[in-house]
């Protein structure tokens, strides 16, 4: 797009403890194929031009030949080996890019994730380097203390639910890694926040989808299923 290279990376290293399955939820069947499926899926049917699949170390033979090999994923560039946390994977996946200009980080526990708004987030983070899809909340936010007690109540029109991808020019986003590395930070949830922490960098949020839930516990596969 515009002659600027696009990667993808998609997480899928976890292993979904509140799932209460002995299969990681991404290899949970979802409409006859694994979760894990759905959003390689879409981001093959996009503009990004590669895809690198994190994944834990036992796992690698059996997603080249049970999904990139099965359904024929022919943008996957590598599967690589996943961390200990979130944020190691995404550091793993984007050691292993080569060259690319801009990066969309992806939770393969959303399947919902649609090509539309995989290319608004391509488009926005050109203009403005890093952004994520989110959707406005619906329902009323409480801050409490440590014995659940509401102490705040944030303007709802304030507040919204972050969702992936989440995209950054990726001189950035390595950039910002390298100085989280040095520090070994453990409260990082996210890649937002490891920009606006070690760059000062603001990420722009995009309407995302309702439907682009994470399936976490055994009502969101329901969820999904309807949704697909």
């Amino acid at each position: 797009m515009n002659g600027k290279h696009i990667t993808a990376i998609v997480l899928a290293a976890g292993k979904g403890s509140r799932m209460c399955s002995k299969t990681p939820k991404q290899y949970l069947e979802l409409c006859g194929k694994p979760i894990l499926y759905y959003s390689l899926k879409r981001f093959e049917e996009s503009s990004v031009n590669d895809i690198i699949l994190v994944t834990g170390k036992e796992d690698i033979t059996y997603c080249k030949e049970n999904i990139v090999e099965k359904y024929q994923l022919r943008k996957i560039r590598q599967i690589v080996e996943g961390g200990t946390q979130r944020y190691w994977s995404v550091r793993n996946g984007l050691n292993a890019i080569i060259s690319t200009d801009y990066v969309l980080i992806h939770d393969a526990a959303r399947p919902c994730l649609t090509v539309k708004s995989i290319e608004q987030s391509i488009v926005e983070v050109m203009k403005s380097g890093a952004c994520t899809l989110g959707v406005p909340v619906k329902d009323t936010i409480k801050v409490v203390d440590e014995s659940c007690m509401g102490i705040a109540t944030p303007p709802r029109e304030y507040l919204w639910q972050v969702q992936t991808p989440q995209s950054f020019c990726y001189e950035d986003i390595m950039k910002a890694y390298r100085r989280m590395e040095q520090e070994m930070n453990t409260d990082i949830t996210d890649d937002t926040m490891i920009m606006e922490r070690y760059l000062n960098k603001k990420t722009k949020l995009i309407l995302g989808d309702y439907r682009n839930i994470k399936v976490t516990t055994p009502e969101d596969l329901l969820m999904a299923e309807i949704f697909l």
